[in-house]
């Protein structure tokens, strides 16, 4: 298959060199092209285009088979949301119709769901964000499902849980540079997904997601913010963060999201087989890597 992955870093990268070694051709889009020693050492010949600026789109190469956009903001309000994911979606619609692809890929993110209660969400729940970002992701999956209904792109939604992985996952580092703080009781539910296996749902939604479907990425295991850091803590023979105070509870409060996030369509559609299922073999897997490489700089007292 010829490929083209839009947003081509810390998902995308690895995405395009697991695609190579398939045997696909692979194009690697991003903003601008400071990055493309990394690219060409994975057999991805680079791009370089603003997605949120049509005619530089225009001057790309056209006609792929399968389409990723894993485009990821460095942050931002919604206007900059609104910019790189509303209006980027909308250009590459427009700017694929001539050769529209089998399949075109979207990481969205759990972020959708509002719901505070903890109550279990699946695809079929209510996508309500209180968040003004997370409504703007709410109107790119709308831009991307109508596109799919009209018949104009196979658009396949992937709602993506907080990623971690190499060199990634904010509890960690939160908790290595002891600056981590167990909200409330410690009841509020983490929802995580590794790289690796977002990588590997990606291409497995690929190969098999149907169009205008949406799929949850995430593990088998949401876990209480107390349950993970108490085992981190004894994984790594260290004291638990202490509680947060009230004020910071109340300051984190507005739009926090309280839910545990269903993956049975997405393993009983696409049949993926998770790489880390639950986040203690994952971090296990990250703490090791991390142990080796000389990055593991703990700063706590040991207990």
């Amino acid at each position: 298959m010829r490929v083209l992955i839009v947003g081509c870093g810390y998902v995308g990268l690895p995405l395009g060199a697991e695609l190579v070694k398939q045997g696909h051709e692979v194009f690697g889009l991003r903003r601008s092209a400071s990055a493309q020693t990394d690219l060409i050492a994975a057999g991805i010949q680079p791009l370089a285009a603003n997605i949120t600026l049509p005619a530089e789109l225009a001057k790309l190469p056209a006609a792929y088979d399968w389409v990723v956009n894993c485009v990821a903001s460095s942050g931002g309000d919604a206007e900059a949301y609104r910019s790189l994911y509303l209006q980027g979606a909308r250009n590459l619609i427009e700017w694929l119709a001539a050769a529209p692809p089998k399949k075109f890929v979207y990481t969205s993110s759990t972020s959708v769901y509002g719901q505070a209660d903890g109550s279990l969400v699946k695809e079929t729940s209510p996508a309500e964000p209180a968040v003004e970002t997370a409504k703007v992701l709410v109107e790119t999956e709308q831009a991307l499902l109508e596109a799919a209904r009209q018949k104009k792109l196979a658009a396949v939604i992937l709602r993506v849980a907080g990623i971690y992985g190499p060199d990634r996952g904010y509890w960690l580092k939160q908790y290595l540079k002891n600056e981590a703080r167990i909200e409330g009781k410690g009841e509020r539910l983490l929802n995580m997904i590794h790289r690796d296996d977002l990588v590997g749902v990606i291409i497995a939604a690929l190969k098999s997601g149907r169009a205008g479907e949406i799929y949850n990425v995430v593990d088998d295991e949401p876990v209480t913010q107390l349950t993970y850091f108490t085992w981190l803590a004894g994984t790594l023979g260290k004291w638990p963060p202490p509680f947060a105070t009230e004020a910071e509870n109340a300051a984190r409060k507005r739009g926090q999201t309280n839910k545990k996030v269903s993956n049975r369509r997405l393993k009983m559609e696409l049949g993926y087989q998770f790489k880390y299922p639950n986040f203690r073999l994952g971090y296990t897997a990250e703490i090791l890597r991390m142990d080796r490489a000389g990055e593991l700089d703990i700063k706590l007292e040991p207990r």
